[in-house]
């Protein structure tokens, strides 16, 4: 199955282009021939092209990616030298033209004492930046629960309890995690999972601020609380994730959004007081 190149609207095409993802070289991508009265090359011939970026190891390469940034006029927002190649019904592989950033046109080469011929191609539709980040919303989250030290979900008031985020071992993507490969508009999407930050309820109308801090046991956590009343309290860690996206196996690059994840699962800690008692001094 071809793969196919996705660019963002508004998003320049240069390897120094901020958001813009790369192009994978070498790799096919599909193009459908927009003419319907084309000799040679008919519209029902399957027409494949693929293109690879103009690398800087010759004179013509060089020359092309000065013109190419001289044309945009910014070195850091340029479409980068690239080199288009047609295969028609699975031929060989023709070396079509060099432009500046992706052709719209492929030339096929009709055999001796023809002309070439110049066909205009239409790209796959492009899912935008926004359809990116919502799908990576959508992605099947696993959702985290608080634990508490010390152990066996009781405390005692006055006593500082420590509390951490704790990911299930189940099939949904925690931090750390790359989802399975998603398609959206034909195009090939990978999701990397990181968290952006924590918020922890301890259950008695109080609760932390959003903090990075995955929170921890006595000996290095640094998420505590103590509690002033006796009683069952619900508690529970609110998550939100945020990540990177690579597109057909190109370049990861941060998805600038975040999924606040919602409904995280709550539990019961008891919270129960201490008793003193007094004993005579024996002397």
């Amino acid at each position: 199955m071809e793969e196919h190149r996705i660019i963002p609207p508004g998003l320049a095409k240069g390897a120094d282009a901020g958001g813009a993802p790369t192009l994978p070289s070498g790799r096919a991508l599909s193009a459908n021939i927009v003419s319907t009265d084309i000799k040679g090359a008919k519209p029902k011939d399957e027409v494949k092209v693929r293109y690879e970026t103009c690398e800087n190891r010759n004179t013509d390469c060089a020359g092309t990616r000065a013109g190419c940034i001289t044309e945009s006029g910014d070195p850091n927002y340029f479409q980068p030298p690239t080199i288009t190649y047609v295969s028609v019904n699975d031929g060989p592989w023709q070396n079509s033209r060099t432009t500046c950033g992706v052709a719209d046109s492929v030339t096929i080469d009709q055999g001796p004492g023809r002309p070439p011929l110049v066909v205009p191609i239409q790209a796959p539709p492009v899912p935008t930046f926004a359809q990116i980040q919502t799908a990576f919303k959508e992605l099947p989250f696993s959702k985290p629960t608080v634990s508490v030290e010390p152990k066996g979900m009781k405390t005692l008031t006055n006593f500082t309890t420590y509390y951490a985020a704790t990911w299930p071992e189940d099939t949904g993507l925690e931090p750390g995690e790359t989802s399975k490969p998603v398609k959206l508009l034909s195009w090939t999407i990978d999701f990397k999972v990181d968290a952006q930050d924590y918020r922890y309820d301890f259950g008695d109308g109080t609760h932390s601020e959003w903090t990075t801090s995955p929170g921890g046991t006595h000996l290095d956590g640094d998420i505590t609380h103590k509690y002033t009343k006796t009683g069952d309290v619900d508690i529970k860690v609110d998550a939100r994730l945020t990540g990177r996206y690579r597109v057909n196996g190109g370049q990861w690059q941060d998805i600038a959004t975040t999924a606040d994840l919602q409904d995280e699962p709550v539990d019961t800690l008891a919270v129960v007081g201490t008793k003193t008692r007094l004993t005579a001094d024996e002397g």
